[in-house]
Parts: structure tokens; sequence; C-alpha cells
């Protein structure tokens, strides 16, 4: 079972992870909202510890972003904030339980153990979204996600960036891409190839972002992180 805790008090969250660890759980730690909302984005997790006030941004608001693109993983709220308003707004927003700093040990682990039964939860919830670093693909909505942007995708560009996204690291030939994305119609030039990879960069390599689609000369193209 992986968990990710997201806390920004060190003094809290080591030794958490090391008692979870102890506990036999896989464990992820963040000390902040944007970097802990990114590991939460790539649902390898079958729990999400957040605590709700986060610099950069709140556990409140991962768990609305998460619960809006449909990832349903547990969240346990760590919160000082124990009005009934409170714990009403946390469990609108999309949480599965709430637990009020200072808060004995013994009671976090129980509630762990009782969400992890409850939901059996399997890493990577749905099989209509692929993620590969930084870079998440909803298939079913041709729709992609990157540093918090959303990424309006066409149905060919939906399809060419899943073929990259399901051979992440291998040279696709041009013969490759055509055939993968026109196999029962018939096949444009290659030229199209170029335009619509154009097209795709233009939307998912922005700025100062890592480059994913390489082209190797006289081959076709490689998707990769590195």
């Amino acid at each position: 079972m992986k968990i990710l805790v997201v806390d920004d008090e060190v003094e809290l969250t080591d030794p958490l992870s090391r008692v979870l660890t102890r506990e036999g759980y896989s464990v992820d730690t963040a000390y902040d909202g944007t970097s802990g909302s990114k590991l939460a984005k790539t649902g390898n997790y079958n729990l999400l510890i957040l605590d709700w006030m986060l610099p950069g941004k709140t556990g409140l608001d991962i768990c609305q972003e998460l619960r809006c693109r449909g990832i349903s993983t547990p969240v346990l709220f760590l919160t000082a904030k124990d009005t009934l308003d409170d714990r009403i707004q946390g469990l609108d927003a999309g949480a599965d339980d709430y637990i009020v700093k200072p808060f004995e040990l013994r009671e976090l682990l129980a509630r762990v153990r009782a969400l992890l039964r409850r939901s059996n939860f399997p890493p990577h919830p749905t099989t209509t979204r692929l993620v590969v670093g930084d870079l998440e693909l909803d298939r079913e909505n041709q729709v992609a996600y990157r540093q918090d942007r959303i990424i309006e995708l066409s149905e060919k560009e939906s399809k060419l960036l899943q073929y990259f996204m399901e051979n992440s690291g291998r040279l696709l030939t041009h013969t490759e891409i055509m055939q993968n994305l026109w196999h029962n119609e018939e096949q444009p030039s290659s030229n199209v190839i170029a335009a619509l990879v154009r097209l795709l960069r233009r939307k998912i390599e922005v700025g100062g972002e890592t480059q994913l689609i390489h082209s190797v000369y006289g081959k076709g193209y490689r998707f990769d992180t590195a």
C-alpha cells in the first residue's frame, strides 16, 4: 500500500512517515501544496494524508482538484480546524476522514487502516487516464493536464498523444504512427504527421516546460521526459 503525506510541519511529517513505513506502508512526503498536488495527481497512491493549511495550495484545494478530475483516492485531512463548519467544508470538498491536531498516533493508524480496508483502492483508479512525468492524459474526454494547465485536444491529437505516452522512450517511425492513427482510413501524406506533431507540441510544451516529443531525423519521434 502506498501513502502520500503532505504537511509543511517537518517535525510531524518525518516522524509520521517513519512510523507508517514501519507499519509496512510505502510512504512519499511533500512539504508544500504545489509539490504535493503534483504527486497526488499521478493517481499512484492508495491513500493521501493532507494537512489543511499548506503553502502554495491548501489541502482543501488539492482535494477539490482531484475530485474534479475524477480521481477518487481516499483523503484523510490533518488539521487544527475543529469546528463543525470546518468539518463539513472538508467533507464537502471530497475528504473521506478528518483528524484534528494534536492527535494520538494510534488513532491515526486506526483511521488509515479503516480507510484502506473500506476503499480497497488500487493504484491508477481508471484506465482512461495515462500519466508520464508531469503530463496526464484523460483519453475519454480528450483533455490533458500539465503544470496545472488544462489542455484541450482534438481527436487526432489525443490519439497521437496516447500513442506516444503508451510507448514512452521508444522510437516510433512515421509508418507506425500513420498506421496507428489512420489504420482503417485512407492514409494522408507524411507531412500531415509533422503538422499534427507540431500542433501537439505547441499545446503540451509551453514556455520553459521540459520537451517531451523528440524528433529523430529521418526516422520518426520519441516521447521521453529525459
